[in-house]
């Protein structure tokens, strides 16, 4: 017997299996709620509502798209591979497959396919505020309804100030100033719609020195 064989191997033992794109695609089914979507929900203006979620898994991460071709047929690209969700009047079925039983707890999501697979919602609103065009403009990080809008144009904020609050996913999510400066301009009312990347509010240009 080859005792040496794990000494040598150990990187390749001890390596983390890629995970089948169903199986991230039933965690994202249920991270999203779309799971139990009304049958008449789905479609915005005639375009197939899209929604985006990232998921941490051990040490890395799967970034989702879905499309809702309807409440009832939901495709996902997991990293440039589609799944298909499809539900009949019993059951949900991923990639052909009977969907597994999925089990979520706050941001964790356990999927029972074979054995326990573990996720954790990662938040958006955790990325660096200084994305999108130098943090001058406020975007929804995902879909969403505006709960609530705290300024108007011409107001001065600081960083770190409220903005205004989207709820998505069961949650409420505030968007906050990434830097000190004055409202330029507010896209948004309360109670819109918005989708993922709208732009919401936007600061005026900062002087150059």
């Amino acid at each position: 017997m080859d005792t040496g064989l794990i000494a040598r191997d150990l990187d390749a033992l001890v390596a983390e299996a890629e995970l089948e794109p169903r199986t991230v695609a039933a965690a994202a089914l249920v991270a999203l709620g779309l799971q139990n979507a009304p049958r008449d929900a789905g479609f915005v203006l005639w375009r197939p509502l899209k929604h985006r979620i990232s998921l941490g898994h051990g040490a890395g991460q799967y970034d989702v798209v879905a499309r809702m071709l309807s409440a009832d047929d939901i495709r996902f690209d997991v990293h440039g591979t589609e799944v298909a969700a499809l539900r009949s009047s019993m059951d949900w079925r991923v990639d052909g497959h009977l969907m597994p039983n999925v089990v979520r707890d706050g941001a964790d999501i356990t999927v029972f396919d074979a054995y326990g697979v573990g996720f954790t919602i990662i938040d958006p609103l955790d990325r660096s505020s200084d994305e999108g065009q130098g943090g001058n403009v406020v975007v929804a990080p995902m879909p969403g309804l505006v709960k609530s809008v705290f300024v108007a144009a011409g107001q001065a904020v600081k960083e770190g100030d409220r903005l205004a609050i989207l709820e998505a996913m069961k949650m409420e999510h505030s968007l906050l100033a990434a830097r000190d400066g004055t409202v330029a301009d507010v896209w948004v009312t309360e109670g819109a719609q918005v989708e993922a990347g709208a732009a919401l509010i936007g600061l005026e240009e900062e002087e150059e020195a």
